[in-house]
């Protein structure tokens, strides 16, 4: 395949190099010289920009017929926008906070454990996630859907906040908002751990990346399996599909 990398910084270079090891050649490299090119000509867009840039980049994949992985967050917001764009074009896209195949896992053991734990009272929960210094985003994309899935998969939660974890005082308290605490430091490529808090014990499950080629790997992945598709879909399709 052929690929289109909207955002050539250190992720679009570590994807390049995943898709060369997998047989696939780059067709086209995004960055600010050339900002708004269109992927013309490429099998499949990859999208690492700016949550500014990344609803411009994804309208040129859609007008250009090109099917695009996103992985820029931060535009969540317009999630219902980009549903009619795609459906208005007939395009392929496929978004994620995260594309790491260990993430897309840990997703899935955070929402069976908020499921265990919303028959436990006495416990509270909080979530820490640390990026390197360059990360734009805070909370990242990540810790929210970490937290959404906590949400939806609760009674005692609504929503987050981006605020210090809880006290040893206010632990065995039930927040009505997932506290999330946010570091950037260093080159760190990413970190969460999501922490069940009672009185007596604490539970926590955490995934530490220890480079960027996991998120490349997933990226490529996805661009692979979005192939002679239509829709909009996330990493839970890939997954369930691969499954």
């Amino acid at each position: 395949m052929r690929f289109a990398l909207i955002g050539f910084g250190k992720m679009g270079k570590a994807i390049e190099e995943v898709a060369q090891s997998r047989g696939h050649s780059v067709g086209l490299k995004v960055d600010a010289d050339n900002a708004g090119t269109p992927p013309s000509g490429c099998d499949v867009a990859i999208e690492f920009s700016k949550p500014d840039q990344a609803l411009a980049n994804m309208r040129l994949c859609m007008e250009a017929g090109v099917p695009v992985v996103v992985g820029t967050t931060g535009w969540y917001d317009h999630l219902n926008d980009v549903r009619a764009m795609v459906a208005l074009n007939n395009g392929t896209l496929l978004w994620a906070s995260n594309f790491s195949i260990g993430v897309n896992l840990f997703f899935r053991v955070n929402r069976q454990l908020a499921i265990l734990m919303d028959k436990q009272p006495g416990y509270s929960v909080h979530i820490d996630e640390i990026h390197h210094v360059h990360k734009r985003d805070a909370p990242s994309g990540t810790a929210i859907t970490l937290a959404r899935d906590i949400d939806l998969s609760t009674q005692r939660y609504s929503g987050w906040d981006l605020t210090p974890a809880p006290s040893p005082k206010e632990r065995g308290a039930e927040p009505a908002r997932v506290p999330i605490l946010s570091e950037r430091t260093g080159e760190v490529p990413g970190k969460h751990s999501v922490t069940w808090t009672s009185p007596e014990d604490r539970i926590i499950i955490t995934h530490e990346a220890f480079s960027r080629k996991g998120f490349a790997t997933g990226a490529a992945i996805a661009a692979e399996w979005l192939h002679g598709r239509k829709g909009l879909f996330t990493m839970d399709d890939l997954l369930d599909d691969l499954a």
